[in-house]
């Protein structure tokens, strides 16, 4: 290992937010002052090398703290973790939500992803960056989907310090969106969670499943969420034992709810009887797919469901520890289960003797830092341990070898938090929902040109067009997104797609993680396809050649067709088809392979640029 420190050196505000992450060094080769001893002999590396996983959030203390990372930082930091600083610079460079730079203290990030798009985002940036210019304080970041899609259009505000702070604004104007970014703790307060749910308190909200307790229980009360049923499922785990607990979720048939539809009850049964040990649990809350905010609401309104959750789905495949991966750019998600998870453990809830049945479990929380390829579950893996989240060859997969080289089950919020009426309920009762073969309720992520934009619940089986109407169309409708930025465009005409994963498929669409967004005939679809094409570009990892190079010779076509007004793309459409067909087919991980999923379908379905 070839550690080139350079001569730079930390500031002091940058060595204490590192030391309060790591406890203070224990002797010169972390650090410290050299003593007499430091010069006989080193000690302390082999310990420093097995803590390469605190790299990512080493470089959150010290981002949260100084709004930027320099060089002196770096190295310090990777003193502390004996880690080449090559490799930490390749780490702090792949995020979004890092600078290597020096920035000001403060950085506004204002959406412009599709839903923020529809609803005005490139006028809400003019006017941001009119008000906030050279010499205000604050940098100002055209930024990737914020998870706010209902709240259309989003900005995030970040301002660095001890303790960092944050503000929401959405729906954003000018006025509101430097508010927050000149003083976040003045800003008004986030609605609810309950909000982003238009079914709540409405008719039929008692039938909801997932979403029952949202905007019903306090999400920071623990005896709230009891006194609604909670820790029920996880005394039903506890009596019918590991095996009954994958039995009863694959009788229930349910399958992955992140888009791949992989049974759980095989992903669990294939992770629990691996010989090897330890086992891990990692549960998947980087949603980053343009219009998804699903997960956020859950953790927001409903926190200790997913606690619970995790703690069945660990029993259940014999895993002690927990990770919650958690999108960065989820300030009041991460609050709520930091929180949650402190209560479970103080209430003995995690720990050593959950409920006092002798099972060890407990969960920690990882920021993700702005990189939609760590929903790729292998990328993901990589970024725990302190690597670049670039996604590994399959197989081995990760049932085998997944986090840290180990049998791990990888599951996200939605898939997590439906073992809970599984167990309460019964197998058999939960798949008499939906159809035969897309078992219980699904999440839908509803927004653009609707009346009522939130998630709503519905049983697998109902109909676009009904979860549409539910949500109230506004205008003409020109086309429905399914399935997010990797899925596929669909006609006003073909409203009667059944909500199944079968029935998406036999239409030739996809339902994806549950995201549908509706575009009237006022949004520009081929300015739409090249924001698609601009997002696939910037999110690729660069690891495989067929998805480094063909996102941008896609953005590039998509650009010439944009530009040449009345001119014919025919030359332009058959690259895009040609480009299209080897990223599906080479590229390593799905990003690559779905990066042409939404364009090929306003084309053909659409005729886009007929």
């Amino acid at each position: 290992m070839d550690l080139r420190f350079g001569d730079s050196k930390p500031t002091d505000e940058e060595r204490a937010a590192i030391d309060t992450l790591l406890g203070p060094p224990e002797s010169s080769w972390e650090g410290a002052d050299r003593s007499d001893a430091d010069l006989r002999w080193a000690r302390g590396g082999r310990e420093a090398r097995e803590r390469r996983d605190l790299l990512l959030p080493g470089l959150h203390a010290v981002n949260d703290r100084i709004g930027w990372i320099s060089e002196g930082a770096l190295d310090y930091l990777c003193r502390r973790l004996t880690v080449p600083p090559a490799e930490a610079y390749g780490v702090a460079t792949f995020y979004a939500m890092f600078s290597v730079k020096p920035r000001p203290a403060t950085v506004l990030h204002v959406c412009t992803d599709l839903a923020c798009a529809a609803a005005g985002a490139s006028e809400l940036c003019a006017g941001v960056e009119a008000r906030l210019g050279l010499g205000s304080g604050v940098s100002v970041e055209r930024s990737p989907c914020l998870g706010l899609c209902e709240r259309a259009p989003a900005a995030l505000a970040i301002k660095a310090g001890d303790p960092v702070r944050t503000a929401v604004s959405a729906p954003a104007t000018v006025e509101r969106a430097v508010l927050a970014a000149s003083a976040p703790d003045s800003a008004p307060e986030e609605p609810p969670a309950a909000l982003a749910v238009p079914q709540a308190g409405r008719a039929g909200h008692e039938e909801l499943v997932l979403l029952s307790r949202v905007g019903v229980v306090d999400p920071a009360s623990l005896d709230d969420y009891r006194a609604h049923g909670g820790y029920t499922a996880l005394r039903q785990a506890f009596a019918i034992g590991p095996a009954g607990v994958i039995r009863e979720v694959t009788d229930a048939g349910l399958v992955g709810r992140g888009g791949a539809a992989f049974p759980t009850g095989r992903k669990w049964q294939a992770t629990a009887s691996q010989p090897d040990h330890p086992h891990y649990l990692v549960c998947n809350a980087d949603e980053s797919e343009p219009g998804t905010f699903k997960d956020r609401v859950v953790m927001e309104g409903d926190p200790y469901s997913l606690v619970e959750s995790m703690t069945i789905a660990g029993y259940a495949v014999g895993a002690h520890k927990g990770y919650l991966y958690l999108r960065g750019e989820y300030p009041r998600a991460l609050e709520r289960m930091e929180r949650a998870i402190r209560q479970a453990r103080a209430r003995g809830l995690l720990g050593d003797d959950v409920l006092g049945q002798g099972y060890a479990f407990d969960i920690e929380i990882r920021r993700g830092a702005g990189a939609y390829i760590c929903g790729e579950e292998t990328a993901l893996f990589n970024s725990i341990e302190g690597y670049r989240g670039e996604p590994r060859s399959k197989p081995p997969f990760p049932v085998e070898k997944g986090l840290f080289g180990k049998p791990t089950a990888e599951n996200n919020v939605e898939t997590l938090v439906n073992v809970l009426p599984i167990l309460t309920m019964g197998a058999q009762a939960y798949a008499a929902i939906g159809t035969g073969k897309s078992t219980g309720p699904k999440l839908f992520c509803v927004s653009g040109s609707v009346d009522r934009p939130g998630i709503y619940e519905l049983p697998f089986g109902a109909t676009l067009g009904e979860l549409l109407d539910l949500a109230g169309v506004r205008k003409r409708l020109r086309a429905v997104l399914l399935g997010g930025a990797a899925g596929g465009f669909v006609r006003p005409d073909e409203l009667d797609i059944p909500l199944t994963f079968e029935g998406t498929r036999e239409a030739g669409a996809t339902l994806g993680s549950g995201v549908v967004l509706a575009f009237d005939d006022t949004v520009p679809l081929p300015r739409l396809l090249l924001r698609i094409a601009e997002f696939f570009r910037d999110e690729s990892c660069g690891q495989c050649v067929p998805c480094r190079v063909g996102t941008v010779r896609q953005e590039e076509a998509l650009h010439r067709i944009v530009e040449r007004t009345g001119a014919d793309a025919a030359p332009d459409i058959a690259l895009l088809r040609e480009v299209g067909r080897a990223m599906k087919d080479a590229s390593i991980c799905g990003l690559g392979q779905t990066a042409w999923n939404a364009v090929e379908s306003a084309i053909d379905r659409l005729g886009a640029y007929e």
